[in-house]
């Protein structure tokens, strides 16, 4: 039976199994082994101690054509430029790698470019003076994140000042400082960034790199500041005058309440589609009434933990939207349990909703709930993570109302039973995947959802 089959059409079966299964391929025969390593593009790796570099070499080379690679370290190597001399030397076909938690030296960084020029996505732990210039020679690359963590002790050469356009489309950085020379070099040099994401940073280096920071927001079009308390104001500020092209703004535990009011009553941003606000303790009803009033363009509208907010500022808010707004969260926002009937007018005003996040609402009830699933036909992604007081009701309600939904988030919800999670699996024809306790899916759920190719992860 074994030989009916060829090389080609097992490679392809391989590919397609889930991970899992690997494992049980591989010991069938030494055909099946070699040919399960030849088929594998992707490999995940974790080190807990440091690997003897000949066998993580060796092992590296059973797998030719991979093209994405994860090496996690747990704790701070030596070999680390040994191990990513591995990489660059047994992967000349990477596209993807995130090499983590490991320094690296530039000399490894330059051998990586030379050896795996078709890299599209790169990203790496350096240590402090941080340095740019090894970017480079990575003429393909157009993904970059960088996770600062602490200082090498090596000495500070300081900063490069020539010009070298990078092909970067997409950039983040973590745990920058207001003194991080390096940085500037990114700046003056990326003019192609959409994508830019900031972590933990508390500057975006030096004196001479704020105004080369500033001109690469004027192209932007996605950015994500999370828990960068110094410097979301000031980014705010020279967004809004910056930035036409920006279509989604994160913002993460940072911001003022004067500097966020200032960006949506006086930003420029009118392509504004997607707004994610978490944790921003000074959000009230006055923030979202200037939302409502200038951003017209405005698809999804992501709150969490906002505990100043009330219903009435909700409903302006959804009123103006109720043309364009398709996803809405309102995640952890005791708004949601404290005032009965906002999510009944959230409903009727917002036919267009096709994603709604309810998450960590601990204290909300069926009949809430129910109330505006019978007004938003349209939906097709439900979460309802953490929602203790929901029931059964609330499933026999997805399935009356909500024909099109296809994923549904029920994890955490203590009221939710087995038959609730049964009735609602049969009777949802658009369903593609559920996540629920595994206990609570009965052995007639399992089959449905087998047979109808419904994903259920618990």
């Amino acid at each position: 039976m074994d030989s009916i089959l060829c090389d080609e059409l097992l490679q392809e079966i391989f590919r397609r199994l889930p991970p899992p299964s690997a494992a049980s391929v591989s010991l069938v025969c030494k055909r099946w082994l070699h040919l399960l390593r030849s088929s594998t593009t992707s490999l995940s790796i974790c080190f807990i101690e440091t690997p003897l570099i000949p066998l993580f070499s060796s092992f590296l080379c059973f797998h030719p054509f991979l093209s994405t690679l994860s090496v996690t370290i747990t704790h701070t190597l030596d070999s680390s430029d040994q191990l990513l001399n591995s990489v660059a030397s047994s992967c000349p076909n990477l596209r993807h790698l995130r090499f983590l938690n490991g320094s690296v030296s530039t000399l490894s960084l330059f051998s990586l470019s030379v050896s795996c020029p078709n890299l599209v996505s790169l990203a790496l732990t350096l240590f402090r003076p941080l340095s740019f210039l090894w970017v480079t020679p990575f003429g393909s690359l157009k993904e970059l994140s960088i996770y600062s963590a602490g200082n090498s002790g090596e000495f500070d050469y300081g900063e490069f000042y020539g010009s070298c356009e990078l092909n970067l489309e997409s950039l983040l950085l973590t745990g920058i400082k207001s003194g991080d020379k390096g940085v500037g070099f990114l700046w003056r040099n990326c003019k192609k960034i959409t994508t830019l994401k900031l972590i933990s940073c508390e500057g975006v280096g030096d004196q001479g790199s704020f105004l080369t920071f500033l001109q690469c927001l004027e192209g932007l079009q996605e950015l994500e500041l999370r828990t960068c308390r110094t410097i979301a104001d000031g980014v705010l500020l020279k967004l809004g005058e910056n930035c036409a092209m920006l279509n989604s703004l994160l913002l993460y535990d940072g911001g003022s309440k004067d500097g966020l009011f200032h960006f949506l009553t006086q930003s420029k941003c009118g392509n504004l589609q997607n707004l994610d606000l978490r944790l921003p303790l000074d959000l009230d009803n006055n923030h979202l009434k200037a939302a409502a009033e200038n951003l017209g363009s405005l698809r999804s509208l992501r709150l969490q933990s906002c505990c100043l907010v009330t219903g009435e500022g909700l409903k302006i808010l959804g009123n103006a939207m109720a043309d364009g707004l398709e996803e809405l969260a309102l995640i952890n926002c005791d708004v949601v349990e404290r005032e009965s009937g906002l999510l009944t007018t959230l409903g009727q005003d917002l036919k267009r909703l096709r994603k709604l996040d309810l998450s960590f609402n601990d204290m909300l009830l069926d009949k809430e709930l129910i109330s505006m699933l019978v007004s938003c036909n349209n939906l097709n992604e439900l979460k309802v993570r953490g929602c203790k007081k929901l029931t059964n009701l609330s499933m026999v309600s997805l399935a009356k109302c909500c024909k099109k939904l296809q994923s549904v988030d029920a994890m955490y919800c203590c009221g939710i039973e087995a038959q609730g999670v049964e009735l609602f699996v049969l009777n949802s024809p658009k369903l593609r995947l559920l996540q629920v306790e595994e206990n609570k899916v009965s052995d007639v759920a399992k089959r449905w959802a087998s047979n109808k190719f419904i994903e259920v992860v618990g």
